[in-house]
């Protein structure tokens, strides 16, 4: 039984973001009427949440060119190791 209010739970779930998405939808003409007359931006400023989220993403990408360049530059050094070896 616990499967059924499972399911219930994700449907419901699902109509109530579908239901969301079509009145955003549908209000979308009469809300830019209203911020033309009240001379409003549509997009708000950024919440606290999106800008961390970004910086994480910012620096999750730096972390990742860091850490590539310090292999290679591992493996430059290792090869010149290498045929300084073989050539000795």
């Amino acid at each position: 039984m616990n499967k059924h209010f499972q399911d219930t739970k994700y449907y419901l779930k699902r109509a109530g973001e579908t239901t969301k998405a079509g009145v955003v939808e549908e209000l979308k003409p009469v809300e830019t009427k209203v911020r033309g007359f009240t001379a409003r931006e549509s997009e708000p400023e950024p919440r606290r949440f999106d800008v961390v989220r970004t910086e994480l993403v910012d620096f999750g990408e730096r972390a990742e060119d860091r850490t590539r360049a310090a292999i290679r530059t591992g493996r430059e050094k290792l090869g010149t190791r290498r045929r300084e070896r073989t050539a000795a």
